[in-house]
């Protein structure tokens, strides 16, 4: 029989003895046997160390996005040799767009982020804050990738998803990847990672696999490494405890299967588009992957008067739920992950039928569509009824992990608050309301228990990514049962692979540290006027010292008249009594304005255009008399590799407007955007000149 290899030290190794077998769950026929013994996992770790982390720290942030791009479109020309064996899983080709597009996703979403980031192996953190009168001694915060290892061990429900939503993370960070996927449906991840090392897209060492255990794998973890786990709460707790994640205070980030909640609001009455939302959200998600999902809901707490009706419907969607083999027409919900599946979950529902009633299928048979039920892992959706849910307790404590769901009665809408929150934790809750205060009380009064909410109605239904969908730029994780971790969520994802560090000193040496201007920093001479100067020819810190303006009476008029602007501060002497103002005070928009016209350079040069301003303060009034400058400094370079629609290389720079008055205190602080064309494109345009001249 086939063995699935490992991915080790960079090269495909097999493991040695017989290893596990793995069947296909439509056929229950054997697919290959994985194993990951004689594998040494302490060199495999030293190996992403010593060779991975060290490639991939060389890299910037925008290297790291652009290399996470490529990655994804190279996987998405192959997705349909994925899709092949997601079929062995049990999955739909809904499901496996779930799994295998959702992953790609990851990496899209993950590359976008660079736009956020410096195009540096590092991030500058929050704001400067200054710790002395005189303002020369100041303190920041930057953000460096870890240097050890992530080990991901991930669940057996999403093989592709599941390693590429953390894989897409700690690479944009900096941080090469151990992946240890659940060993069921470990040879769909096998194919995937044999791409991405084919692809030679990834740095080596960036990516190592483990088809087979890895028990033991935990003991040689160290202080810069991080541990990751999705799963069953059982093995995360044991994970969690043991003794070296404590002596060497290492990460771990635990997301573990939880009792999620559906909620039907008391005014979703049977008829409104909020029931049918929330109907089809049940049924969604008790069948999708088979309701093999984290996020899927297990608990549908309902308004006690409509019980009946959401049983009647839920049933009449089940009814049209057609299980059996995924590649035959009309196949709406596949099989388990595999029989050993099948058989726990159906544990888990005699567990909860001691409580509950059977309302609709059955855990013996079920009426299939081109497949054998003794051979596949097929299972009947289960959908149960609780009356009495607060004394009932097993609904709040047991999940079966497959097509199972509970109807459970509410009286009001604080009911419905206890019985979501008797989950004990879940990664989602989603409510089905179209009254804005059931909304926001639910929403508050459970949002401590839970990782999500999703707000459902039919504002948003046609546009909503549904109940069972975490979005890579909003954190996946919840409290208590799920684990009390988080992941993804854009940024946040980010940083939990990198360390904070506070670093203090003068303002001009956290400059130069930075590569970020920190307000009090010494200014350099730009030899001329910086808005004459290329992207690639500004240096941080650079400044122009412009020609100064004395306010007067008649400019603040002139404003006022021109913006519309009369409030009595700028316009009546007589109504200062009472206020902060001695006299008529400039307007501040007026003073940000006048500095504009004082430190723009009107010929034409290498500035396309100021496209914002971020952080304007007016920090002290400008009466008439008064006279201000500006102090006009490159504060961060910030690269694009968007050329547009005018085809013109460019990047963002952003300017400090300092605006300071005659006793050189500032009145006005503020940063502006500008696009800035880059010294290649202006020398690319005038080669192309002079070969037209030549012609």
């Amino acid at each position: 029989m086939k063995k699935l290899q490992n991915y080790a030290h960079g090269q495909w190794v097999e493991g040695t003895g017989d290893g596990k077998t793995l069947y296909n769950s439509i056929t229950g026929e054997p697919i290959a046997a994985a194993t990951s013994e004689g594998l040494d996992f302490g060199e495999m770790m030293d190996y992403g160390r010593r060779v991975g982390g060290p490639a991939l720290r060389k890299m910037t942030f925008h290297e790291r996005g652009l290399m996470l791009k490529a990655l994804a479109m190279h996987l998405m020309k192959k997705k349909k040799d994925f899709y092949k064996l997601s079929w062995a899983t049990g999955a739909t080709k809904p499901d496996s767009w779930f799994d295998i597009d959702g992953g790609f996703g990851n990496l899209f979403a993950n590359a976008s982020l660079r736009r956020q980031f410096p195009n540096e192996s590092y991030y500058v953190d929050g704001e400067m804050h200054n710790f002395s009168q005189s303002g020369q001694f100041v303190g920041h915060h930057i953000m460096v990738p870890k240097e050890g290892v992530a080990i991901h061990i991930n669940a057996f429900n999403f093989p592709v998803w599941g390693m590429l939503e953390k894989c897409a993370v700690n690479w944009f960070a900096g941080v090469p990847a151990i992946v240890k996927p659940a060993t069921l449906t470990s040879y769909l991840t096998e194919a995937v990672v044999r791409e991405i090392i084919d692809s030679k897209i990834l740095p080596e060492g960036a990516l190592q696999l483990i088809a087979g255990s890895a028990r033991g794998i935990i003991d040689h973890v160290e202080s810069q490494d991080i541990v990751t786990f999705t799963g069953s709460a059982s093995t995360g707790k044991m994970l969690k405890s043991n003794p070296r994640l404590i002596e060497e205070a290492v990460p771990f980030n635990m997301e573990a299967d939880s009792l999620n909640a559906s909620v039907l609001g008391e005014d979703a009455a049977p008829g409104t588009p909020e029931f049918d939302i929330f109907v089809k959200e049940v049924r969604k998600e008790m069948t999708v992957k088979a309701g093999q999902k984290c996020t899927a809901i297990r608990r549908a707490i309902v308004p006690e008067k409509y019980v009946d009706d959401v049983r009647k419907a839920l049933t009449e969607q089940l009814q049209k739920t057609t299980v059996g083999d995924p590649n035959i027409d009309g196949t709406r919900m596949g099989a388990l992950a595999g029989q050993e599946q099948r058989t726990e979950v159906r544990e888990k529902v005699n567990q909860l039928l001691a409580e509950q009633e059977l309302a609709y299928g059955s855990l013996e048979t079920a009426e299939l569509n081109g497949a054998d039920y003794e051979k596949g892992a097929f299972l009947s959706p289960i959908l149960m009824v609780n009356s009495d849910p607060f004394n009932k307790k097993a609904c709040h404590d047991v999940e079966a992990f497959g097509p199972v769901a509970t109807i459970l009665p509410y009286k009001n809408n604080d009911e419905a608050i206890k019985l979501t929150r008797m989950g004990k934790g879940s990664l989602v809750t989603s409510i089905a309301t179209a009254d804005d205060k059931t909304a926001r009380d639910f929403t508050l009064g459970t949002a401590a228990y839970n990782g999500r909410i999703m707000i459902l109605n039919r504002d948003c239904a046609k546009e909503s990514t549904g109940h069972g969908a975490p979005l890579p730029l909003l954190v996946h994780g919840g409290p208590g049962r799920a684990g009390g971790g988080e992941e993804m969520g854009g940024k946040r994802g980010v940083f939990h692979y990198m360390q904070r560090t506070a670093i203090q000193g003068s303002p001009t040496t956290l400059t130069e540290v930075t590569n970020q201007y920190q307000y009090g920093a010494k200014h350099k001479d730009p030899g001329k006027h910086v808005f004459q100067k290329h992207f690639e020819e500004l240096e941080v810190g650079e400044t122009v010292f412009t020609h100064k303006h004395t306010v007067t009476e008649t400019d603040i008029t002139n404003f006022a008249n021109v913006s519309g602007d009369n409030f009595y501060a700028h316009m009546d002497r007589t109504s200062l009594d009472g206020t902060i103002f001695e006299d008529r005070v400039a307007h501040g928009y007026f003073i940000l304005s006048k500095a504009a016209g004082l430190f723009v350079d009107p010929k034409k040069g290498p500035v396309l255009l100021n496209y914002g301003i971020d952080n304007c303060r007016f920090t002290k009034p400008v009466y008439p008399g008064m006279t201000i400058g500006v102090r006009f400094t490159v504060q961060e370079k910030i690269e694009n590799d968007k050329l547009g629609d005018e085809n013109v290389a460019k990047g963002i720079v952003k300017f400090m407007v300092d605006i300071y008055d005659e006793e050189d205190e500032t009145v006005g602080l503020a940063t502006i955007l500008t696009m800035v064309k880059k010294l290649d494109q202006s020398a690319a345009e005038q080669a192309a000149k002079e070969a037209e001249n030549e012609e």
